[in-house]
């Protein structure tokens, strides 16, 4: 809690870090972050066009919910990902400079954060487009995006630690985000499993994107979805937190 509480404290420090890394990534680049924009509207039409002739579904319906989903779902698998590099990639600071661990776990939510953001121009042109408007409803989508925020954080520390010991993880990590993609509502609907939407119902990431999506094309989630979530978020925490509290002292050994 103190290494935490501590971390929060010295939010200038690590919105600059996490800001310098989006630069550095794009550094000397004409676009910039508006790349990852580019390249996220580009799929999202093209997946968009296909899949609603493959599944029969009219494009003004599947698209939205297509579009959402990707930008959800872009969120949460970039936690999962670059989860094992939280520590293993800042060496330099942790071995040079004493700061609470939880900073470099800011650093990379908030950088992940503002490449969401970039990201939601997406959403905006496709509510223009097929001139939608979900309403007050979307204003659900905020607790809902600070409960992926905190999820993804809990992991990604959890990834980081366990990564700076056995540097195998990220490589399973990656091989594991790609499965769990395709077997989770992002380009086919729930109702297309007809008798078997348990599928869909335990799967943990549908709700994690659902509890953001729902309220964003002007539905709310369902008690289960939030339900879900919470409870996702009570593990996470304890875990997370447990195995922060036993291996915190060893994380500057293992990098």
């Amino acid at each position: 809690m103190a290494d935490f509480g501590t971390g929060v404290s010295l939010w200038p420090l690590w919105i600059r870090l996490g800001w310098n890394d989006i630069l550095q990534r794009y550094r000397r680049s004409m676009l910039g972050p508006f790349w990852l924009t580019a390249s996220m509207a580009i799929m999202v039409i093209a997946l968009g066009v296909l899949y609603a002739e493959l599944f029969n579904t009219p494009i003004h319906d599947f698209l939205p919910y297509l579009c959402v989903g990707l930008l959800v779902w872009n969120l949460i698998s970039s936690f999962l990902i670059e989860g094992g590099t939280l520590f293993t990639g800042a060496e330099s600071y942790i071995k040079q400079i004493r700061l609470p661990y939880s900073v470099y776990v800011f650093r990379s939510s908030w950088s992940k954060l503002a490449i969401f953001a970039h990201n939601f121009v997406i959403y905006f042109g496709v509510l223009i487009y097929f001139q939608i408007w979900p309403g007050a409803v979307a204003l659900l989508a905020i607790p809902g995006l600070l409960l992926v925020l905190i999820n993804g954080a809990a992991t990604t520390l959890l990834i980081g630690m366990i990564s700076a010991r056995f540097r195998d993880v990220p490589q399973l990590i990656s091989s594991l985000v790609q499965i769990v993609f395709f077997i989770t509502p992002i380009m086919w609907k729930p109702e297309l499993l007809r008798t078997r939407t348990y599928i869909a119902e335990f799967n943990p990431f549908y709700h994690l994107v659902e509890v953001v999506r729902g309220p964003l094309l002007g539905s709310v989630p369902s008690s289960q979805t939030y339900l879900a979530v919470l409870l996702l978020t009570l593990i996470n925490l304890i875990v997370v937190g447990t195995f922060f509290a036993r291996f915190r002292s060893r994380i500057s050994y293992w990098v």
